[in-house]
């Protein structure tokens, strides 16, 4: 069995991750934590103070009661905000607090496409234009090419816990461009798992969410590899075969 630990903000899409953690297999576990997010708003200001080592090292004692073998802080908006550096220190933090290997959904997008191998990508966010602004920095000083980003302008989390399949498609039509490899869905607020075979088979290309990359993210921490096709091409590689 191999704990994963998540540390999720607050109370939005937080069922994709029981739909993963079934998609993924009966070996696999994920121990969601919600931490207390303050201020329920995609401004710099609330989203700096969602992320802050306080507010995340309060949920870290009971991941460490799970037997979690790394952790990663499920929110994209309230890592990236703190910019590549910040972020960096933000997992550090995390780590040294926790124990364990930490990361943040933010590095798990930049990991991803690396994985993938793709070049340029398009992203459609969620977030007010400024923000996603800032997502696309964090990702181009992670050596992705972005080459357009399509903004929903919605303030808070709550909100966009509300978009169900048809939200989230007008979304990922509107962000994909034809030369973009890969299309991108920040904001662990949004429910995706259910749609990303399906997003992927209409545009003809991968699809990286917030949620799943968390979980991908965590597996990657733990030396772990599953292949789960439901959970979109990410998952699609093949197991390593230790000998």
């Amino acid at each position: 069995m191999t704990a994963l630990g998540i540390l999720y903000p607050g109370h939005s899409a937080e069922d994709d991750y029981p739909r993963m953690e079934q998609l993924l297999g009966s070996d696999i576990r994920l121990d969601l934590v919600h931490t207390d997010i303050g201020t329920d708003a995609h401004r710099v200001d609330a989203l700096l103070e969602m992320g802050s080592a306080d507010r995340l090292a309060a949920g870290v004692a009971e991941l460490r009661m799970s037997g979690a073998e790394s952790v990663v802080w499920a929110c994209t908006s309230g890592s990236f905000v703190y910019g590549w550096e910040g972020a960096h220190e933000q997992v550090r933090s995390l780590a040294r607090t926790a124990g364990m290997p930490a990361s943040s959904t933010s590095f798990a997008f930049v990991h991803a496409v690396q994985e993938l191998k793709a070049r340029r990508v398009a992203v459609g966010a969620t977030y007010p234009k400024d923000v996603a602004g800032l997502f696309a920095d964090f990702l181009r000083a992670g050596g992705t090419d972005v080459i357009s980003v399509c903004d929903a302008g919605i303030i808070t989390a709550a909100e966009v816990g509300t978009w169900g399949e048809e939200e989230v498609f007008a979304l990922a039509r509107e962000a994909d461009r034809p030369d973009a490899q890969a299309l991108l869905l920040p904001d662990t607020a949004l429910h995706t798992a259910a749609h990303i075979p399906a997003l992927e088979k209409e545009l003809g290309k991968p699809v990286l969410t917030a949620n799943q990359v968390t979980v991908w993210e965590a597996l990657r921490l733990a030396d772990r590899r599953v292949n789960a096709p439901t959970l979109g091409a990410l998952f699609t590689r093949e197991p390593v075969v230790q000998v």
